[in-house]
This record gives C-alpha cells, structure tokens and sequence, in this order.
C-alpha cells in the first residue's frame, strides 16, 4: 500500500478566537500495521500518529483498532512487550494520558488520550460484557465546573451483528442515564454529560444526510451486507441508527446550524470494493447541552493511510463551561435530524 501524509486541513487551534477544547475521533486501520523489525515502529504508525494526528493537539483522542497496542490475558510475553511498548510510545508521542479498555472477542480493541492539562480525569469503567470490543469509559471534569462528571466513551460497535449492535447501543444508552437533570432543575441534584465518539459500524438517520443512503440490492460482498443491515418483510434491507435517547451527533449540529456542510463528509467505505460507496459511520454523540459549544467540525482525509479519516470536533471552552452550569435549554429531541 503506498503511503502519503494527507495535507493537514483542520483549522488549528487558534483559529476561532478564542479557547477551544478539541475532540478527535482516530480509526487508524488495524493501528499502523504489525512491525515489521522487532522493537521498530512501523512506518504507517509514524505517519499517522506522529506527522498527521499529534499536530492536531486534541484535547480528548478516542481510538477504536488498538490491534498491536493492546493484548489479551493469554498473549505471549514477546506480544505482550509489543504492546505495552507501542501504548507508552503513543502516550509519549501525544503527551497525554491514555486508557485501554479490556480485549472482548474482536480483534481491534479501543482507548483513549486526555489531556491533563484541560481535564480532571476520574475513574475508569470497564464493561466485559455484551460488547463484541468493550468501550474504553473514563469520566472527567473541567477544573473550572469540577461537580460536573464528563462521561466519555470511546467504542467500536461489532462489525458483524446489527442486533448485537442494536444489544451495545442500550447497553451504551447506560452512559447517558445519568443525563437527566433538566434546566433549571434543582442545581444541587446529581448530573452529568456525555460525549460517545467510535465507529458505530451503522449508518446514519437518512433524513438530511450529505452522503446517499447506501442500497442495499446492488451491494455485491453479500456477507457485508448481512453484517450491517437487516432484511426487512418487503425484501428491502435497511441499517438503523441510535438517536433516540436524546443524544445528537455534533456534525450534523455544524452543517444545521453553522452552515457546515462539510461535516457530514463520509468517513470511510472510500478504501473498500462492493460495499455500497462511502459512507458516515464513524460518529459522535454529545448531550443535548455541550452539542451546541461546538465551533467546527472536520473530516480529515487519511486517504493512503488509513480506510477510515479522522473526526475532529472543536468546542467553545467558554460555551462549554456554560453548558456544564446548565445555563442554557437543551436541544431538543431530534432537532438535527430534519
């Protein structure tokens, strides 16, 4: 595969004006590849992580296919070196603080990077069951709004079963139960927010999308059809989404209300042969108060690198603080989807 490094086009970070908290959202494909010298990062691993994604200094980094950076309980301890080496060097790489979830059946298992500097990070959660690859969950808080819980999550919906992902998604809905206190509610009552970012492996509510709805009768790889849509009674086939808990997806909120149109750019399906053509499946949820501190949000060519690009979210740290304080009225259910 020939590698190139994409020409960086995602604003910096002093683009806006004024303070930002940046969330990215990284898919590498199978985490830069296996090395090919013992104790040697491979080339592709540098370019994305080192040439292409550290510059973007996020604040908060999901990663979705730790393949050689994480191991299961019965990897050998050559492998398991490997792994523990290659963790270390991407937290070093990133100078933030990083977190792996368990191995679950898949092969591709998630973690995430906070900064230290911009967040106070709490507990992590680990969820051994029901996800074909556990999310990695860490919550954290503002200094500046430190009563606050940020429930985070990065996850990686099963590949393989739209009902077992239908099983994670009210399994994630758990996250955000605690996203209940409704403004101007009692400021002392327990509440929370919640940001979900991972490749969610389904394709979003149709209504208003920029990429077309993928048909299904044409798909030639079969075995990925019935991997990501259900057939229904007629004979059609259709995929189904997760917006129905009141969570919203931050690019759609960029191109409905900040005339973003190139947030709902496709994020991946560009590397793969009879599949149906590009597609969004690498997605953010946000709760209905922090969604609307979002500035920006970008889709990062990672063409010859990856078969996934990177999501960047940009958020108004001063926004956001107001959010925390719930000194606003939340987004209503399904606002975006029209």
């Amino acid at each position: 595969m020939r590698m190139a490094c994409p020409s960086l086009s995602a604003p910096t970070k002093t683009s806006y004006g004024e303070r930002i908290v940046r969330l990215v959202l990284s898919n590498v494909e199978h985490d830069g590849g296996p090395e090919e010298v013992p104790g040697v990062l491979p080339p592709r691993w540098r370019l994305c992580f080192e040439e292409t994604l550290a510059p973007l200094e996020p604040d908060w980094l999901g990663l979705t296919e730790l393949t050689y950076s994480q191991f299961r309980r019965d990897a050998s301890a050559e492998v398991a070196e490997a792994a523990e080496r290659r963790w270390q060097a991407l937290q070093r790489t990133f100078g933030m603080r990083g977190f792996r979830a368990y191995m679950g059946q898949g092969r591709n298992p998630t973690g995430l990077l906070v900064r230290e500097s911009v967040f106070t990070v709490g507990l992590q959660h680990h969820h051994p069951k029901v996800f074909r690859t556990p999310p990695t969950n860490v919550q954290l808080a503002l200094p500046d709004v430190p009563h606050v819980p940020i429930v985070t999550a990065a996850f990686h919906s099963s590949f393989c079963s739209p009902t077992g992902r239908e099983a994670e998604g009210y399994e994630l809905t758990a996250l955000v139960d605690k996203v209940k206190a409704q403004h101007g509610a009692d400021p002392d009552c327990p509440r929370a927010i919640c940001w979900l970012f991972g490749d969610t492996n389904e394709y979003p509510e149709p209504v208003g999308e920029s990429v077309p709805e993928i048909d299904w009768t044409i798909v030639t790889d079969l075995v990925h059809r019935r991997h990501r849509a259900l057939k229904q009674a007629d004979g059609t086939w259709r995929s189904c989404t997760m917006l129905d808990c009141n969570m919203h997806d931050p690019a759609r909120f960029a191109a409905r209300r900040l005339q973003q149109g190139d947030a709902l750019a496709p994020t991946a399906g560009f590397a793969a042969v009879g599949q149906g053509g590009e597609s969004r499946i690498d997605r953010g949820y946000m709760d209905p108060w922090t969604v609307q501190a979002v500035l920006g949000v970008t889709v990062l060519d990672m063409t010859g690198l990856s078969d996934h690009h990177t999501l960047i979210v940009d958020l108004s740290n001063r926004k956001l603080l107001e959010a925390l304080r719930r000194t606003f009225a939340p987004l209503s259910a399904w606002d975006l989807t029209a």
